[in-house]
C-alpha cells in the first residue's frame, strides 16, 4: 500500500500578523526526518474535498516586519 503525507490546511488569518504561531524551517526539517525520503506530501483544502501539491517554485521569501510586532 502506498501511503502519502497529507496536510490539512485552513485560513487562520488574512494577513501574517494575525498567525498566533508557526513553524520554523528547523522545525518543519526535524518533523519530517520522520518520514520516508520517498513519500509524497500532499496538502488538502475544504476536509479533503480538494488537493494540492508542494513545488519549490512556489516557495518565496515575504518581510514580516520586527520580531516586537509578534
Amino acid at each position: 500500500m502506498k501511503t502519502a503525507l497529507v496536510y490539512s490546511t485552513f485560513r487562520e488569518g488574512y494577513r501574517i500578523d494575525q498567525i498566533r504561531s508557526t513553524m520554523t524551517v528547523g522545525d518543519l526539517i526535524c518533523f519530517l526526518e520522520q518520514f520516508d525520503d520517498e513519500m509524497p506530501v500532499y496538502m488538502d483544502f475544504d476536509n479533503g474535498y480538494t488537493y494540492g501539491s508542494f513545488d519549490e517554485h512556489r516557495f518565496g521569501e515575504t518581510d514580516i516586519g520586527e520580531e516586537e510586532d509578534f
